[in-house]
């Protein structure tokens, strides 16, 4: 059986089953929102299964299904090494959003990385302790600060309203995802002037580790629907 991980609710899940739609195979729900059960209509062997955004990256990896919806962000957040894990087989055109550093909006003197590097320099003789960046893109955003040699800075865990913990004077800056820049706005702060830390849509990704042996058939439907070529798993 071809497992097909589809994000399990809001608009990720009506927008996936949208664009599966338009490509001829139909997605549905089955049961009510609290149940995880959905369909797929008018293809052999193929299953529909419901999970957050965040657990597909995961189940990919694992090889438990075989095709998965999620974003950019949270695969290669969660994922080292995810080339030779998954393959991305087609960006989908929705979930856009941005990865990107953002400091208080007071902070007139930073505006570039180089300005911030130079910030969390001064921020550590002044006050003894490295500058605090709040994220829950840990390794995304630590592979890009020392791309553009930013040193003196401390990563801290958040999981909640990342655009709070300054306020909250548990960070002095952040590095969260946005699509329009008015959450960080409304809370006084301001992006700074630098490539974005990573492009992040909904795409749809391929298993490596997955067992393609006994669904080669259905598989292959899938992708003719799809227009998009499955990769011969890993070694």
């Amino acid at each position: 059986m071809l497992k097909i991980g589809v994000p399990s609710k809001g608009r990720l899940m009506d927008q996936s089953f949208a664009w599966f739609a338009a490509r001829g195979i139909t997605l549905r729900r089955t049961g009510n929102e609290r149940e995880y059960a959905g369909a797929v209509e008018g293809l052999e062997g193929v299953s529909l299964v419901l999970l957050s955004a965040a657990e597909i990256p995961r189940e990919l990896a694992a090889g438990r299904i075989h095709l998965g919806v999620t974003g950019t962000d949270l695969l290669r957040e969660k994922l080292a090494g995810w080339p030779g894990r998954v393959a991305e087989l087609a960006p989908m055109g929705f979930g856009h959003a941005d990865l990107v550093i953002a400091v208080p909006a007071a902070w007139v003197d930073v505006d570039t990385l180089d300005d911030l590097d130079a910030a969390a320099a001064g921020f550590r003789a002044a006050h003894g302790f490295r500058l605090r960046i709040a994220t829950k893109y840990h390794r995304l955003v630590r592979d890009y600060l020392k791309r553009h040699g930013v040193a003196d800075y401390q990563l801290v865990d958040s999981q909640g309203a990342t655009e709070g913990t300054i306020r909250n004077l548990t960070a002095e800056a952040i590095a969260d995802i946005t699509s329009t820049g008015e959450t960080l706005r409304a809370n006084h702060l301001k992006i700074l002037s630098a490539p974005p830390v990573l492009r992040s849509q909904a795409t749809l990704f391929a298993a490596r580790a997955a067992d393609w042996t006994g669904c080669r058939d259905a598989a292959a439907a899938v992708a003719g629907r799809l227009g998009v070529a499955l990769p011969p798993p890993a070694a």
